[in-house]
C-alpha cells in the first residue's frame, strides 16, 4: 500500500501533499472531536489509500454511511477492493461536487467532512469553491475536520466558516497543523 501511495505522490506530489500516509498520531487527534454516537453520514476527501478510512469505518455506527471522494482513479480502484464494507460508498470525482454528490446516495447534509486535501497547493477559485460546497453540505450542527502541513488555508477557513479551532500534531511525516471548523 505504502508503494501505492509513493508512487502516486511521485506522479502528482500537487495532490497528495505528503510522500508517506498520515501516522496514527494525527488521525487519532483529527478524529478527537467527533461525536460518532450523532456520525451518520460522514464524508472524506482525498482518502488516499484508506489510513483514515479504516479508522472512521472501525468508529462509524452500523447504520451509519461514509463517503469516500477521490479524484486518483488507482485509489479509488484499491479502496473499492480494500474495503467491502456496505457502509462506504466510494465515487471518483472532486470534492466541489460534495452537495451533488450527497444527494445522489439520498442525504441533504453532512454530520462530518474529513479532509487532508493540500488546499495550498490548489488553486484559489477551486479551493474556495471546495470551501463554500462544503460549507452548504454540512448538517446546522455539522464539522469541518481539516490537515494540512501548511497554515495558509486558514484565512480561507475563517472566511467561509467563521471561528476556527486550530491543533498541530508533530508526530507526522509532515508535522501537521489540524483545523476544526463549524457551520456558523
Amino acid at each position: 500500500m505504502s508503494l501505492l501511495f509513493a508512487s502516486a505522490f511521485i506522479r502528482h506530489p500537487r495532490m497528495l501533499g505528503s510522500v508517506v500516509p498520515s501516522s496514527r498520531f494525527l488521525i487519532r487527534r483529527l478524529l478527537a472531536p467527533v461525536d460518532w454516537a450523532r456520525a451518520n453520514v460522514v464524508v472524506e476527501y482525498g482518502p488516499g489509500i484508506g489510513n483514515i478510512t479504516q479508522e472512521i469505518l472501525q468508529r462509524l455506527p452500523p447504520e451509519g454511511h461514509l463517503v469516500a471522494i477521490e479524484t486518483n482513479d488507482r485509489f479509488v480502484r484499491h479502496l473499492r477492493r480494500r474495503f467491502p464494507d456496505s457502509r462506504l460508498s466510494i465515487f471518483h470525482g472532486s470534492a466541489a461536487d460534495i452537495c451533488k454528490v450527497l444527494v445522489g446516495y439520498g442525504h441533504a447534509h453532512a454530520d462530518y467532512i474529513i479532509s487532508g486535501i493540500p488546499f495550498s497547493t490548489m488553486p484559489a477559485d477551486v479551493r474556495r469553491s471546495i470551501l463554500r460546497s462544503t460549507r452548504d453540505a454540512l448538517a446546522p450542527d455539522g464539522s469541518f475536520l481539516v490537515y494540512q502541513f501548511s497554515s495558509r488555508v486558514l484565512d480561507d477557513l475563517e472566511r467561509t466558516f467563521g471561528p476556527v479551532t486550530r491543533r498541530f500534531e508533530p508526530l507526522n511525516v509532515l508535522p501537521a497543523h489540524l483545523f476544526f471548523c463549524g457551520v456558523s
